[in-house]
């Protein structure tokens, strides 16, 4: 369980590198646009503000790559915790503010991380 359960976290990082790399590095090219469906004008006005998204996105992604590599395990598991719930919160937000699919995307594998990790201690 315990493995699965890091399974989750590592890909709940993965995903806020990704997310990092397509906010900060590819917002107003074709991939950024095309997958925020906006408009060049769009994305160049909007680009600053992805940037600081994608900030901590990967602020996100860190606290969970400490949280695998920690070697206390009581201290790796609040680190998890902890990190795990701010991706929820910021999945609910980005679900009620943006759109409902993000909740899916972002906060699923999060929520299933967190549900296993409990599990697993």
């Amino acid at each position: 369980m315990s493995l699965l359960a890091n399974l989750f976290v590592a890909l709940a990082a993965l995903l806020h590198v990704g997310f990092l790399v397509l906010e900060m590095f590819l917002w107003t090219g074709p991939t950024g646009r095309k997958v925020f469906r906006m408009s060049e004008e769009r994305a160049q006005a909007t680009k600053v503000l992805a940037a600081n998204q994608g900030l901590y996105n990967g602020f996100l992604a860190a606290g969970l790559f400490w949280s695998l590599l920690h070697p206390d395990p009581a201290f790796a598991f609040q680190l998890k915790l902890f990190f795990l719930v701010c991706v929820v919160i910021a999945a609910i937000y980005g679900a009620w503010s943006v759109k409902p699919r993000i909740l899916l995307v972002q906060g699923g594998p999060a929520l299933i991380a967190l549900l296993l990790t409990f599990l697993a201690s």
